[in-house]
C-alpha cells in the first residue's frame, strides 16, 4: 500500500522552507522539469501523423510516443502555441513540430517531412468549417444550403445506422444477464398462462360434444373462421341439394301408382275375366292376394308417413269370387 505520510526533518521551518520540495531543493515534478529554468518542460507526446526524419530518412508511425521538449513559442490571438521537440529514436537527430490554432492542426517545423493524407470533408458526407482562405469570395447561399442538405443526407444515411448499431452491440454486450433473464421469465409465464386457459377452453368443448381426448383442436383465428365458415356453406349447400333430389324421387314414386278407383275396376275386370274363364278358385285368390300384398308393400314405402291408404279386404274378395 502507497504511504502518504511525508517525513518531515527537525531542522524544516514551514516560515523559512514553505514546502519539502524547497527545503530539499527539488521541483514538485521532479525530473520532468529539469529545464523549468528554460520554459521547457518534459512530456510524453504522441505523433498525430505519419513522418519521415530528417536525418536518417526512416519512416515514423502515427501514434508513437516520445519525451518531447515542450515549450511556448507564439501566441494566436489569445491561445498559445507549443513546440514540441523530440529525438528520434532510429537515430541521434532531432525534429520539432508546433500547434497551429488558426487551422487546428499540428505542423513539423523542422527535422523530418509530414505524410501527406489531409482527410477531404467533402468525400465523407461533410464540408470544411474553417475557411481561411483570404482571398475567398462571398458565401454563395445555394451553395452552402447544398452543403448543409448534402451533410444531413450524409448523417442519416451512413452515421446514424452506424451509431445505432454501435449503440445496440454496446448493449448486447454490456447488458445485464439477469435483466435479460427476468424478460424472458415474465414472457414464459405470460404465454403459459395463455396456454393453459386455451387447453381448458379446449377440454370443454370436447366434453360439450363428446369429442375424443386425442383430438387436437386448432386455435381460433379469423383464417379457421373463415375456413370453417365456407366448409359449412359447402356442407349444407349439398346437404340441400341431396333434399331437392330425394323430394322429386318421391313426386316421381307417387306419380306411378295406381288410385284406388282404377284398382277396384281392375279387381272387378279380373274376377269376372275368372269367372267366364271357369279357370280354378285357389289359383286366383293366391295370385289376387300376393299382387295385393305387393302393391300395399310399395305404396307404403313411397308414401312414407304422408297417412296410409287402408288395404282392401281381401277375405271379402275372395269369399266373393
Amino acid at each position: 500500500m502507497q504511504g502518504f505520510n511525508k517525513y518531515y526533518p527537525p531542522d524544516f521551518d514551514p516560515q523559512k522552507h514553505g514546502s519539502l520540495n524547497a527545503y530539499r531543493g527539488k521541483h514538485a515534478l521532479g525530473d520532468r522539469a529539469r529545464k523549468i529554468d528554460q520554459g521547457i518542460l518534459i512530456v510524453r507526446f504522441e505523433l498525430p501523423f505519419n513522418i519521415w526524419c530528417g536525418t536518417c530518412n526512416n519512416h515514423i508511425g502515427m501514434g508513437v510516443r516520445y519525451n518531447a521538449e515542450k515549450k511556448k513559442v507564439g501566441n494566436y490571438y489569445s491561445t498559445p502555441i507549443y513546440s514540441f521537440r523530440c529525438k528520434c529514436h532510429l537515430c541521434d537527430g532531432w525534429f520539432e513540430i508546433q500547434t497551429d490554432p488558426k487551422n487546428t492542426r499540428y505542423v513539423v517545423v523542422s527535422g523530418a517531412r509530414q505524410k501527406e493524407e489531409d482527410w477531404d470533408p467533402e468525400e465523407n458526407g461533410g464540408f470544411a468549417v474553417h475557411e481561411t482562405d483570404p482571398n475567398q469570395g462571398p458565401v454563395d447561399p445555394l451553395a452552402a444550403l447544398e452543403k448543409s442538405t448534402d451533410a444531413q443526407n450524409h448523417m442519416n444515411n451512413v452515421q446514424i445506422p452506424r451509431l445505432e448499431a454501435l449503440q445496440n452491440l454496446s448493449d448486447h454486450y454490456s447488458s445485464d444477464p439477469y435483466s435479460h433473464s427476468l424478460r424472458v421469465r415474465k414472457r414464459f409465464r405470460e404465454q403459459k398462462k395463455i396456454d393453459k386457459a386455451r387447453e381448458e377452453a379446449d377440454e370443454r368443448i370436447k366434453s360439450s360434444y363428446g369429442l375424443p381426448e386425442t383430438l387436437a383442436l386448432t386455435a381460433e383465428d379469423e383464417e379457421s373462421k373463415g375456413k370453417a365458415k365456407k366448409e359449412w356453406e359447402q356442407a349444407r349447400q349439398a346437404a340441400s341439394e341431396r333434399e331437392n333430389a330425394k323430394r322429386r324421387r318421391i313426386g316421381a314414386a307417387v306419380a306411378v301408382v295406381p288410385s284406388a278407383s282404377s284398382f277396384k275396376l281392375t279387381l272387378s275386370a279380373r274376377s269376372t275375366q275368372s269367372r267366364t274363364s271357369g279357370g280354378s278358385v285357389g289359383d286366383t285368390a293366391s295370385a289376387l292376394r300376393a299382387k295385393i300384398l305387393g302393391n300395399t308393400a310399395r305404396q307404403s314405402v313411397s308414401l312414407g308417413g304422408r297417412g296410409r291408404m287402408k288395404p282392401p279386404d281381401v277375405k271379402g274378395l275372395v269369399k266373393r269370387i
